[in-house]
């Protein structure tokens, strides 16, 4: 199932692909769609493009290194050219949500380095606002887990740590994360302040000014919408 999943990306994909330069840096994003464009990307490097990647999670360098793409960190490149990722929610100003996929801290950095941030995603993460599926995740250090739960909590965010295979899920920068049951928000970027406050916060899944381009697959079609604000 996930193989075909994987597939329907083609179309959208293919638009992305064409948005890479030969010799490009690329930030490699984590998940579903992100792998989809990776495996694509391997083959495009097989064929002799000039590409260097810099993964957001080990699970994406794993895959990177199976399809050929040479791998690169943030100390070799001062900054990336483009960065490609998927995404939880897209509202109507390309504001997100990542994180499901637990890779939201590594994602962030990296999309941060970049000089665009290109989004794939399913007609399915569009939201007419932030927070309308009901998730956040925020990660935290293990020592401040109890303390940033309280203080989640009482910002009206209700705080289920994630588990995995039975106990705490652990990312890659051996933190945790709290997914956050939260309704649709009307102030994203006070929400984001506020959580960044709480000591031990390490990151949450609002990805805010940040995508450039939202390329959407819907069913056969392809929907490409670019940010008009700087």
């Amino acid at each position: 199932m996930a193989h075909s999943q994987a597939q329907d990306f083609g179309p959208a994909v293919a638009k992305v692909l064409a948005m890479v330069p030969s010799g490009a840096v690329i930030g490699l994003g984590s998940g579903r769609a992100a792998s989809a464009f990776i495996r694509a990307l391997g083959q495009r490097v097989r064929e002799g493009q000039s590409i260097r990647g810099v993964p957001t999670s080990q699970a994406t360098a794993k895959l990177a290194t199976e399809v050929g793409i040479p791998l690169v960190t943030l100390d070799d490149v001062a900054q990336l050219d483009l960065t490609v990722d998927g995404a939880d929610e897209v509202d109507s100003q390309l504001n997100l949500i990542k994180g499901l996929g637990g890779a939201l801290v590594r994602e962030k950095i990296v999309a941060a380095a970049s000089r665009r941030l290109i989004i794939l995603v399913g007609a399915e993460k569009l939201v007419p606002k932030l927070g309308t599926h009901g998730v956040l995740p925020v990660e935290v250090v293990p020592f401040a887990l109890p303390s940033c739960s309280r203080r989640l909590a009482a910002l009206g965010c209700k705080p289920q740590p994630r588990m995995e295979n039975g106990r705490l899920m652990v990312t890659d920068n051996q933190n945790h994360i709290l997914d956050c049951r939260i309704a649709p928000l009307d102030d994203p970027h006070r929400l984001e302040s506020d959580l960044l406050a709480i000591p031990g916060v390490v990151g949450t899944g609002l990805f805010l000014d940040m995508a450039h381009t939202i390329v959407i697959q819907d069913g056969a079609k392809v929907h490409i919408r670019e940010r008009t604000n700087p």
